[in-house]
């Protein structure tokens, strides 16, 4: 029986803990979690709390309980290094390394590797650790997007025509960027419809998942500020009825590539996830950013999914021996609509915004899958905090059924809170469609 640790404490965790513990070979689960998940602490035979920068405690923690690999679910533990303080104690993890993380701890990085190695999906950049030219570069991008280099919680990009209008407005903002310290990618827009492409990687091999489309925007019709993700869907074909076969095609081998060149670059290979957020345009596939691991909502939509053992998945992406392994997704659709706090994602002087840390209630929730994310469970039942509280899941044979499972899901949670209602409408869809269609000229 093997004894697996897994680092994280939100919903993507609940759903790898799933994912782990349904394995046939009935491992047993090791949880370490910033704060205590319902859902990954009744899958677990034993959780420890701590801060994921204390690497001495986690790594402790996995001696003591024999592990035989970990999982590493969120962004900040391999920011801190965990991947290479686990492995000085010879427990190798499923998630890459701090010199390989960089893929998402630090857009110039990417931006520059990309450039360096020639691969296909830049779009024209600039990395500004001053103010000095930052103007005249702003002057020569029909359209602007601002990336501060680090770790944003997915919601730190500036993109004009959303967070600001004007290049004046993005010239304020640069200096604001600057002066607090960080460096600063500039990039040009893009005009096209985006994607999720989470890949599984051993170092040399790479194998696509199926496509997600995550929707960040804390209001229906994609409006209003950025959050950490209000839901996501996937379909049976386990492509997005607005791309080409192509566009899968161009997104993976980009992933093949900075795979091929992050270990020529490092002479280590990338073991764990390689998440792409790319965008279908005119001019083909662009690379928007690279995840070092699972989306979270995305994570929700796939893992389910996953017909191969995942704990056999996770030792040959260890092993790197991914080219040995069939690995295979059942041809369902997938429908996740995060529950959260009517003030989630808005600003202080918003109605609603502040978080009232209130009781809810999760009733019978039919076929729908419940993973949970920020919640506060005490005796008397769980409560909400500021952040996303509940992923609820709907899978059926087409995205309507789907659709419906996960709504049935969410009108079973009382309290007060909200939800993006039109997360895989068709409406929506058809709206990115008719989008492609006239960009494309099709």
């Amino acid at each position: 029986m093997s004894n697996i640790l897994l680092i994280g404490n939100g919903a993507r965790e609940h759903a790898l803990a799933e994912a782990i513990t349904r394995s046939p070979q009935k491992p047993q689960l090791f949880s370490f979690m910033k704060s205590n998940n319902p859902g990954i602490a009744s899958l677990s035979v034993k959780i420890m709390p701590g801060s994921y920068s204390d690497l001495v405690a986690i790594t402790e923690f996995a001696e003591q309980n024999k592990i035989e690999f970990a999982v590493i679910g969120p962004e900040d533990p391999l920011n801190n290094g965990v991947v290479d303080a686990l492995a000085k104690i010879n427990i190798l993890s499923v998630g890459p390394t701090k010199s390989l993380a960089r893929l998402e701890t630090s857009k110039s990085f990417t931006r520059n590797l990309v450039s360096k190695y020639n691969i296909p999906g830049n779009p024209r950049f600039k990395v500004f650790t001053a103010i000095d030219g930052v103007e005249m570069f702003l002057n020569e991008l029909e359209g602007i997007v601002l990336k501060p280099d680090g770790l944003t919680g997915g919601k730190g990009v500036q993109v004009q025509g959303d967070h600001f209008e004007t290049k004046r407005d993005a010239l304020k903002l640069c200096k604001q960027i600057l002066a607090g310290g960080s460096s600063l990618v500039i990039e040009e827009k893009f005009d096209g419809e985006e994607f999720s492409l989470q890949c599984l990687c051993d170092g040399k091999t790479v194998i696509g998942t199926p496509l997600v489309q995550d929707h960040k925007r804390r209001f229906e019709g994609d409006k209003g500020p950025n959050t950490g993700g209000m839901g996501s869907y996937s379909l049976p074909d386990h492509s997005m009825p607005f791309l080409k076969p192509k566009d899968l095609q161009d997104g993976l081998e980009i992933t093949r590539q900075v795979a091929a060149a992050l270990w020529k670059e490092t002479g280590n290979p990338y073991r764990g996830v390689m998440y792409g957020g790319f965008i279908a345009t005119k001019d083909g596939v662009k690379l928007l950013e690279y995840n070092a691991r699972f989306g979270d909502p995305e994570a929700m939509n796939i893992l389910p999914l996953l017909k191969t053992d995942f704990v056999e998945v996770c030792r040959h992406i260890i092993g790197g021996t991914l080219d040995k392994i069939k690995i295979e997704f059942e041809n369902k659709a997938t429908v996740c609509k995060y529950i959260v706090p009517k003030g989630y994602g808005l600003p202080a002087d918003y109605p609603d915004a502040a978080s009232s840390k209130a009781r809810i209630e999760v009733g019978e929730v039919g076929k729908a899958r419940l993973y949970f994310s920020s919640v506060d469970q005490k005796e008397d039942g769980l409560y909400l905090s500021s952040s996303r509280a509940i992923g609820i899941v709907g899978i059926a044979d087409d995205l309507t059924e789907a659709r419906k499972i996960a709504e049935e899901g969410v009108n079973s949670v009382k309290g007060p809170v909200a939800y993006r209602a039109d997360i895989g409408t068709d409406a929506l869809i058809q709206k990115r469609i008719d989008h492609m269609r006239k960009i494309r000229k099709d």
